[in-house]
Order: C-alpha cells, then structure tokens, then sequence
C-alpha cells in the first residue's frame, strides 16, 4: 500500500510540476524586470523593462510585445542614479515624421514619431517623440516617463511605417523600485 502512495504522490508532484513550467512559459512577466548592463558609453547603468500588450495589432508578425525600457546611470559624484533615457520599443517600422527644427542651423531635419498617448482615462496628448535608429522603436522624456508613473494604466497610439495605427496598452504596476532606481521621486523639489 505504500508504494501505491508513494506512485501516486510522485505522479501528482510531476503532474503539478509540469503544469507550473507550461504555465510560467505562457505567462508575461509582471512588473518592472531590473537588470544591470554595460557598454563603452555609459558605462554601468540599469535598465528597467516593462512589457504591454497590443490592442491593435501592426499588421505582420506579432508575436513581440511592446515594451517600455529605461536606463538610468549612477551619478558618480552624488552617488545618486539620474533618467538617462526612455525608450518604447514596438517592434514594427513606424512612420517617421522629419520635422523642421525651431532654429535652423543648415539644412537639417529631425526623425519623429507622432505618439498619441493616454494616461488613465483623461484626455488623449499629443507628442513627437524621437525616432530610433532602428526606425521600430521611439524615445520619450523624462516629464513624459514621470506621467506614465503616477498612471495606472497608459495606452499609446503611433502609426507604422504604412499608416495603420498600432495601439499599445501598459498596465503599470507599483513604480517604487524605479522611481529610486532614477531618482525621480517628484516630491524632493
């Protein structure tokens, strides 16, 4: 009898294990993910990553999510980590805008991205974001990253580089861990 036990146990505890692996694959990671990086330029900095979800798809292979990466370096003299950029990764070739600076030094034009973007259900802004060189991803600033923070849910609007629109939605979780991670606590000032 306790061989049968120990069979039925042992098939339960398989059964259970493989149902966690299947589950945990098919799942997103929830949150902010930090991880540590390193190149030439910036030296050690972290990133923080935030994967979304697509509402309306670009049309293509959509099997990438959309993501929100931001880097921020320590301050070498302070010691205190500082917003060095943020970035919405989409995956997909985005219509590029080449936009005509305020003061012209030259002939000179900038790559942008028309976002449209949503925080909570207030009312949609406008901006133009810069162009990755990639030309599938845009950067945004830090007053942009900072109302993504106090969100709790922000959705994104571009267009791909064939004019459909792509719509992007994040759910932002407790932004704790980032908002010391880069310093930006708004209630120093």
């Amino acid at each position: 009898m306790k061989p049968a036990r120990l069979s039925l146990v042992l098939l339960l505890a398989c059964f259970l294990f493989a149902f966690s692996t299947v589950a945990l694959q098919q799942s997103p990671l929830l949150g902010w993910q930090q991880t540590q990086q390193s190149d030439a330029v910036h030296g050690t900095y972290t990133q923080f990553s935030l994967a979304g979800k697509f509402i309306k798809t670009p049309p293509g292979d959509t099997s990438s999510r959309p993501s929100l990466v931001v880097d921020c370096s320590a301050n070498n003299r302070s010691h205190k980590s500082k917003f060095v950029r943020g970035t919405l990764i989409v995956g997909d070739p985005l219509k590029i805008d080449w936009v005509e600076p305020e003061e012209i030094h030259g002939i000179s034009y900038f790559p942008k991205v028309a976002v449209l973007y949503r925080v909570n259900d207030a009312k949609e802004e406008k901006e133009e974001w810069s162009a990755g060189t990639d030309k599938s991803s845009a950067s945004f600033s830090k007053r942009s990253f900072q109302k993504m923070l106090r969100a709790h849910t922000f959705e994104i609007t571009a267009e791909d580089k064939g004019g459909s629109q792509i719509l992007m939605l994040f759910d932002m979780p407790d932004s704790t861990l980032v908002e010391q991670g880069c310093d930006l606590d708004d209630h120093k000032k």
